[in-house]
């Protein structure tokens, strides 16, 4: 392809994703979306996948600044499709967590609580800085916070492999890995409003500075008292990371300990090899270690963390293999299966995992055609998941949450690796068929990878857990409701608690506790409620019944009233002993009663 023809291509692309955002601008959410692809216009789906496919293939076949355009071409892409709530106005997203951070930021604004106050201020601090710098609201801020966050993932990934194995086609398949967005597993890590998640994204940017540090070696490029720049960017880079989140900064720490291991056994070893002329990282272990145990161990949630680890494992019913029982269970239910959820969710990782697993173990047998250079920074860091993955399996029997959270961090180094594994098993496919084969066939690979990880950034329909998009309406409803409700009478939900709407709206500023808000809530019994006994579907009998579009579309239509009949929440407008005292296009409240009051 020519240089003019190979320009006109790529600014196509470019062109293709401008429109694409410009229609999304154009077509902003009016009401609750189930689902953010649903939700976008057609056109910009197709504008999304034209750059993406020609932002693949000039990866693929293109070399030094060409194939720089391609990348910078996807990322753009692919952080566009991330910044679709934004693009497209959404008021808030994220039904959890997402609801308590938003507390905590207003209380940080509002001055109820200091930054330093909290155990991970990072986005928190970012949103509060939009939002006095740039005028907007704290929601908006927190999700362009989201937004700011992810972006390091796809600028230091290929960076991160540039630097292990001396650019090529490597940096190109990273680059297409880390479109795939496989740290997020829509189990325990979230593209959305979640620290833990959004940690991962900053994790490249350490490992960065820590692949810097071992590769150039150079004399004259220090600081003052000899310490080197690389140095400094390493503890800058796990600050911010600590700032986010500190577990993706303790497994940055495992990291760098593991690191420091191998090049201890190297030095025992051998007498001539690439890891005894790296400077070693036994100061910086130690330091980093030392920098997580003081801003852990004196949090209170940490504690409680450990804590909470530690019974997991001693009780017998805790564990992964309950949850998966049950879930697969009620997918048969509403007729899916765990099969078709790990073909949608799962397939992206597995394909790259096994190609991964396979370039390791063809380094570890010395058949690889890799440099003795950038054979031994595979070495460091897939010898370092073996504590890792150690710890996954710690996790997993105690608490299956922190599992499903630490795979993504360990899904952050394969997509690293994958890069690498990719450009080895590419030039071993073309010496077996031809070189524009060998292309082809990882096109039609990754190119399907690719969709199938896009298609799973975000919860919807697709994999049976409805979009999380907060409306104004569904705000304005739970605000009126939390301010205007009789003191003493609880809020019960429709299989989702309301006490997270409590945090968002009034902040959490001198709670106690994250698992509650200022008015009781809970939610209602599903049997006892869809059988129309609504007084006796809540402990008290007397509470405020609260329903939005999100309730309906995931009680009701994804889960086709698996647990709440439809007729049992209409049978509400006639029962007696309910009365609607709230009501907008996206949210309900009632009023239930065991005794009905007289009317009239």
């Amino acid at each position: 392809m020519s240089r003019s023809t190979l320009n006109a291509t790529v600014a196509a692309g470019f062109l293709a994703v401008s429109v694409a955002i410009l229609v999304a601008r154009a077509n902003p959410a009016t009401s609750y979306e189930s689902s953010v692809y649903a939700g976008a216009p057609t056109i910009t789906w197709f504008g999304f996948a034209l750059a993406l496919a020609i932002a693949v293939g000039t990866c693929l076949t293109c070399r030094g600044r060409a194939q720089g355009y391609g990348i910078g071409l996807g990322a753009t892409t692919v952080t566009a499709i991330v910044s679709l709530p934004v693009i497209r106005n959404y008021h808030y997203a994220g039904m959890g967590d997402a609801l308590t951070h938003l507390g905590w930021t207003r209380d940080i604004v509002t001055g109820g609580t200091a930054p330093h106050e909290l155990f991970y201020p990072g986005l928190h601090a970012i949103a509060s800085t939009l939002h006095f710098a740039g005028g907007i609201s704290i929601e908006r801020a927190l999700l362009i916070g989201m937004v700011v966050l992810f972006v390091p993932f796809v600028i230091f990934v290929p960076l991160v492999v540039r630097d292990m194995a001396g650019g090529g086609p490597a940096v190109g398949f990273a680059a297409i890995v880390s479109w795939m967005v496989l740290p997020v597993n829509n189990i325990a890590t979230h593209m959305g409003i979640h620290t833990n998640s959004n940690a991962l994204f900053v994790v490249p940017a350490v490992v960065f500075a820590l692949v810097a540090y071992l590769r150039r070696r150079s004399t004259i490029e220090r600081l003052p008292f000899g310490a080197s720049p690389f140095s400094v960017l390493i503890f800058l880079t796990a600050l911010a990371l600590l700032l986010v989140h500190p577990q993706q900064m303790f497994n940055v720490v495992v990291l760098i300990g593991a690191i420091s291991g191998v090049q201890y056994l190297a030095r025992r070893r051998f007498d001539d090899h690439p890891m005894i002329d790296h400077p070693t990282t036994y100061v910086h272990t130690i330091s980093l270690g030392g920098m997580f145990g003081l801003w852990a161990l004196g949090n209170e949630r940490f504690r409680r963390a450990a804590i909470g680890l530690i019974s997991g494992l001693l009780s017998q019913d805790v564990g992964g293999g309950s949850t998966v029982d049950q879930r697969g269970s009620s997918l048969t239910d509403i007729g899916g299966s765990l099969s078709e959820l790990f073909v949608k969710m799962f397939l992206p990782m597995a394909v790259i995992g096994l190609i991964v697993g396979l370039s390791i173990l063809v380094v570890w047998l010395r058949r690889s055609s890799l440099d003795r250079e950038a054979t031994s920074f595979v070495n460091y860091v897939s010898l370092a998941l073996f504590p890792l993955c150690g710890m996954f399996l710690l996790y997993f029997l105690g608490t299956p949450t922190m599992a499903f959270r630490q795979m993504g961090f360990i899904y952050v180094l394969l997509t690293i690796l994958a890069g690498i594994a990719l450009a080895q098993f590419v030039g071993g496919l073309s010496r077996l068929i031809t070189t524009p084969g060998a292309n082809a066939v990882t096109a039609v690979v990754l190119g399907t990878c690719l969709v199938l990880g896009l298609m799973t950034v975000f919860t919807s329909p697709l994999i049976y857990n409805p979009g999380q998009h907060v409306t104004e309406e569904m705000v304005s409803g739970y605000e009126d409701g939390l301010d205007h409700g009789a003191e003493g009478v609880p809020y019960a939900g429709m299989g989702y608690d309301p006490y997270r709407y409590d945090h968002g709206i009034n902040g959490l500023a001198g709670s106690d506790t994250l698992s509650g808000g200022s008015a009781a809530t809970g939610s209602v019994n599903a049997t006892v409620f869809s059988e129309g006994n609504y007084s006796g579907a809540y402990p008290t009998g007397e509470y405020y019944f609260v329903v939005s579009e999100w309730d309906r579309t995931k009680e009701l239509e994804v889960y086709e009233e698996l647990n709440f009949d439809r007729a049992a929440l209409e049978g509400l407008e006639t029962e007696p002993g309910a009365n609607k005292v709230i009501s907008n296009d996206e949210f309900t409240m009632y009023a239930v009663d065991d005794e009905p009051r007289a009317t009239g």
